[in-house]
């Protein structure tokens, strides 16, 4: 008997009624200010999720056995039209949320996190963010475009206002993004200084976590479309990773990716063992989500 030839991200198979994360991906770049790219991310990760383990020895878990996620495969978006395109991606993130399961939007360029944030924030009006990224993306707008990836973090600031906003990693950016960002966010450069206090800060509250990939410095990740020297290392980020065990993510995306900038494969290798790590890290849920 024949089975439908059906990709998913490896091990991320199960039954969506069963399933506590839902993957899904958003393969869109129509702003992106450098090298465009990120549409062809999702379904380069899922491709060579299948090069990696379904075990993390870090974690001593196991996403066939430790991990029920399920894989809905890519949006349809449409190309050009940013708002349109949120409104699909937010539409997406509600549907999954109302189930009582966890949105983890796989990327494309970084702009679409402002569309999940602004659907789940309807469900949990003290949303904090915690934001991993070489850029402020704090631009009230770039070329005239207040969507675009530049603008991200502004975007989403105009939803939840000032103190809800945590960024680390950062290295980039306009002097003016700094100067607003003392007042308004709380922006750690370089590194994940300051992640601990912050996680501690916010054990109580629901939490959206969003990876821009380029924090990771281009000698481990030279596949994304705007690179950005002296980044952090696989390890660096892993171990910030773990530091959100225990907190009360309620969505997440990973964004990005640009594959086809290294042929090695390499870039695309460490985004797939990152997700894994999340998901691994993140799989055993407070109560306080009911998550079933």
């Amino acid at each position: 008997m024949l089975n439908k030839n059906i990709e998913t991200f490896i091990a991320c198979d199960k039954e969506y009624s069963e399933a506590d994360f839902i993957l899904w991906g958003a393969p869109f770049d129509s702003t992106t200010s450098f090298r465009p790219g990120t549409r062809f991310a999702s379904s380069a990760i899922r491709h060579e999720s299948f090069g990696i383990e379904t075990y993390s020895p870090y974690l001593d878990k196991d996403m066939e056995n430790d991990l029920m996620a399920f894989d809905a495969g890519d949006l349809e978006l449409v190309f050009g039209e940013s708002e349109k395109v949120l409104t699909q991606v937010e539409i997406m993130t509600a549907e999954i949320a109302k189930d009582g399961k966890i949105p983890v939007m796989i990327g494309g360029e970084h702009s679409l996190s402002s569309a999940p944030i602004k659907a789940l924030l309807k469900k949990y009006p003290d949303l904090q963010i915690i934001h991993f990224d070489a850029h402020t993306d704090l631009r009230e707008d770039y070329l005239g475009n207040k969507w675009s990836h530049a603008s991200v973090i502004k975007r989403c600031w105009d939803m939840l206002g000032d103190g809800r906003i945590n960024s680390f990693g950062i290295r980039s950016g306009m002097k003016e993004e700094f100067e607003w960002a003392k007042e308004h966010i709380n922006l750690h450069k370089f590194n994940f200084l300051g992640l601990e206090g912050t996680v501690t800060a916010l054990e109580d509250k629901p939490v959206y976590f969003t990876l821009d990939l380029d924090i990771l410095d281009p000698s481990v990740f030279p596949g994304t479309g705007t690179p950005e020297a002296g980044g952090v290392s696989f390890e660096e980020l892993r171990q910030a990773v773990l530091l959100l065990k225990d907190l009360n993510v309620v969505g997440l995306d990973v964004m990005e990716l640009s594959p086809h900038y290294d042929q090695s494969g390499a870039s695309t290798a460490v985004a797939c063992k990152i997700i894994r790590e999340i998901l691994l890290t993140l799989k055993n849920k407070p109560s306080s989500l009911n998550i079933k």
